[in-house]
């Protein structure tokens, strides 16, 4: 059944405007189990020629916070071609459906692995960045919990802005979504997204009970503040004084 639904996800990742096969209407699947069936789907595309770029972690802001479970944090994968830079443009006919989220991107300086702290975490990161979450939606949205895990949480790719020094608070954070230069929602992380390095130091740890550790260079996004379908427009996220991030989405 494993090698079935592996094949099922492979053809929708690789035509994301395709019908899921109907293995993945009816699969169950629990959250281990999903996400050891999501790093089989990265391996796939490593034999493609992909490399990894870095990881994100889910359900850790708004309303998707403990959607899966109380303190259910699964992880995905981003592809390194799938990790974009202010300003590039993307073309809604590769996207198809789905959306965009505004969130911070942190550069990994050192590896984490098994044990580490949110103090370890802090210490491990060269940078942060402004960031979007590019999101492709393959999956109906009644998908089971661990089969969305093996989807690789609906990630299409990253977007990341210059990186910066890790301030000393982030807390107090307000992030503004724009589109077409009109701020769509102002979100700020207290009382709205987990602690970053909590975050981070419970990814480092859930990635290496897969065997998997966070390693120099890699890109990381942490949570969403805010979130709007696509649409065609500029896209930009403010993130005070840690900058901006722009992409535009183009017919």
């Amino acid at each position: 059944m494993a090698s079935e639904l592996l094949d099922a996800l492979w053809q929708l990742h690789r035509n994301p405007g395709s019908e899921p096969a109907q293995a993945l209407l009816t699969a169950t699947l629990d959250i281990d189990e999903g996400q050891a069936l999501q790093l089989q789907l990265l391996e796939r595309w490593l034999n493609e020629g992909e490399t990894l770029g870095g990881w994100k972690i889910g359900m850790t802001s708004g309303a998707s916070r403990n959607a899966m479970g109380d303190g259910i944090r699964p992880f995905g994968f981003v592809r390194t071609s799938r990790i974009k830079t202010d300003g590039d443009r993307l073309p809604l006919g590769n996207l198809y459906h789905g959306g965009v989220e505004n969130e911070l991107c942190f550069e990994i300086g050192k590896h984490l692995g098994a044990g580490t702290s949110a103090g370890d975490a802090r210490g491990g990161v060269s940078g942060v960045s402004p960031g979007f979450e590019i999101n492709q939606k393959r999956l109906p949205g009644d998908a089971a919990a661990g089969l969305r895990v093996a989807d690789d949480l609906s990630n299409w790719g990253i977007v990341a802005g210059t990186v910066v020094q890790v301030p000393e608070l982030l807390d107090d954070l307000a992030v503004t979504l724009n589109r077409n230069g009109e701020a769509l929602e102002t979100v700020t992380s207290e009382g709205h997204i987990d602690d970053h390095f909590d975050s981070l130091a419970i990814l480092a740890n859930r990635l290496a009970d897969f065997g998997h550790g966070l390693e120099p260079g890699q890109r990381v996004i942490t949570g969403a503040y805010a979130k709007t379908p696509f649409a065609t427009g500029v896209y930009r996220g403010d993130f005070g004084d840690l900058g901006s991030v722009q992409i535009e989405l183009t017919e």
